[in-house]
């Protein structure tokens, strides 16, 4: 069985790409295709020198800074890649991977992030944060009926979804009306683990402070309430804005190594989010420190987050809902087993991880291949 793995683009290694990483040590063989890779020769190491293919993208001058704005030529630019000779294709999609062209004789597995977010659900939401003008506005709301076009109908092209949460699996029976399965993505709880030391009175929040996040409200909320002390690591647009208002009690560190974001979390009295993700890896690795999270109650979160058990919910985002919580869990905080929280993240290991996609892939293969055979049978 010869395998592919497609990606959408290598530049740094966060997220998704830890995903492929896994992927490429369940299958040792598998050759991978993106759209670009940039990754840094440290970077690389991480998928032992395995052959990646990029797209004619990689190619245009600029690529390397300005790559997402050519999001019009990703369609294009997936589909080139010549996929002829491999058995089974594994696409790692929150774009356009899984857009790859396959024949009958192959099984195409997508495992989805979600589908495109800012051509669908929120393509109002990346409008008013582009900063485009009327004319610049017009195109992109153009080139964005396009691509939905072309997302839905390479959704035919999969064989089987599968759905980093159960949140997304419900956006791609509202897009695709397909079903999937739910493999959550592995978190390194090898790395991210309790320390030894007491917890501290502090809070933390760490995240890109980019405006789906909702990092500035979590500063706001504690302009409010100067007892309590609230680092938060991260930069991004609204760096400026959450210094502009911190107030003597919040740290605004910026961006950090991951040793110092390690440190805090092992330290802090509890992690913050109030971001409505896919999935949100950065509660888990809070957990995997022994740290409740006090976690807005929707998107990723709602699964990952226990209320009452791992942290508390929250269900609006807004600085008096944060608060609230805030307070409450102030109440409470003495419940939380430490214990208990790291045991709950690593039933989010990489090895739960490994452990469950490769017998779905294995499971999916198997029919596939019974599939195939009922069909040389009866020609």
């Amino acid at each position: 069985m010869k395998v592919a793995l497609v990606h959408e683009w290598l530049t740094t290694y966060a997220g998704s790409d830890k995903v492929l990483a896994e992927m490429a040590a369940i299958f040792p063989e598998a050759d991978i295709f993106c759209l670009i890779n940039f990754l840094s020769d440290k970077d690389r190491g991480h998928f032992n020198g395995r052959s990646i293919t990029p797209s004619f993208l990689q190619k245009v001058p600029l690529s390397r800074k300005y790559y997402t704005y050519m999001l019009p030529m990703m369609p294009l630019a997936i589909e080139q890649h010549d996929l002829s000779k491999y058995d089974l294709i594994i696409s790692n999609c929150h774009a356009v991977a899984k857009g790859v062209i396959t024949t009958q004789r192959q099984l195409h597995v997508c495992y989805c992030y979600t589908p495109m977010r800012y051509a669908w659900d929120l393509q109002q939401q990346y409008l008013d944060g582009s900063g485009f003008g009327p004319v610049r506005r017009a195109l992109a709301r153009y080139f964005l009926h396009k691509i939905r076009i072309w997302d839905q109908r390479t959704s035919n092209g999969v064989d089987h979804f599968v759905a980093c949460s159960k949140y997304i699996s419900g956006r791609i029976r509202k897009t695709y009306r397909r079903e999937s399965d739910v493999i959550y993505p592995n978190v390194d709880t090898d790395h991210y683990t309790p320390g030894n030391g007491p917890r501290e009175d502090f809070y933390v929040t760490a995240s890109r402070m980019v405006p789906y996040k909702q990092m500035h409200l979590i500063v706001e909320a504690f302009t409010k309430m100067p007892d309590k002390r609230l680092v938060v690591i991260g930069d991004g647009p609204k760096y400026r804005y959450a210094k502009s208002i911190a107030t003597p009690n919040i740290d605004i560190l910026g961006f950090q190594p991951n040793a110092v974001l390690l440190d805090h979390l092992r330290r802090c009295k509890a992690f913050i989010f109030a971001s409505e993700e896919d999935f949100g890896i950065a509660p888990l690795e809070a957990q995997a420190c022994g740290a409740p999270v006090i976690a807005f109650g929707r998107g990723g979160a709602r699964e990952t987050v226990v209320d009452g058990v791992t942290g508390l919910h929250f269900h609006e985002q807004t600085t008096a809902a944060i608060i609230d919580a805030v307070s409450r869990f102030e109440a409470v905080s003495d419940m939380f087993d430490r214990q208990a929280i790291r045991a709950h993240a690593e039933t989010f290991s990489t090895a739960v991880f490994r452990e469950r996609f490769a017998r779905y892939v294995g499971d999916r293969w198997a029919e596939h291949q019974r599939h195939l055979s009922r069909e040389d049978a009866s020609a």
